[in-house]
């Protein structure tokens, strides 16, 4: 089969195997990074879809109802978020007001189109 000595072809069987697990290293560190790379386009996709929507803080004891962007951090809610329409319907034509956020600051966004 192989003019080779067994001690060198298990010198060149070694060789391969060590190249072998690095190229399975490899592959799996490609793989592990491919998958956060996933992951963060996942949550920048979240995060851009919340900011173009908006969400309402309901009314708590002492406390005002308050509209916030949908990316604002101060109410974690991530669910119920509402249109450009709808918020703007909130701010203007409810009883009693809906306070806007003072730190996410939301009537900037609601300028322009619904």
């Amino acid at each position: 089969m192989s003019d080779l000595s067994p001690s060198e072809r298990l010198a060149k069987l070694a060789a391969l195997e060590e190249w072998l697990e690095w190229q399975l290293g490899d592959t799996r560190r490609k793989i592990r990074e491919t998958e956060q790379a996933i992951e963060e386009d996942r949550r920048r996709r979240e995060r851009a879809h919340a900011e173009l929507n908006f969400k309402i803080e309901p009314k708590r004891a002492g406390r005002d109802a308050k509209l916030h962007r949908g990316g604002c951090n101060l109410y974690k809610n991530e669910m119920g978020y509402i249109s450009r329409g709808d918020a703007r319907i909130a701010l203007e034509l409810t009883d009693p007001p809906i306070e806007p956020c003072d730190i996410c600051n939301p009537v900037p966004g609601l300028q322009g189109p619904s």
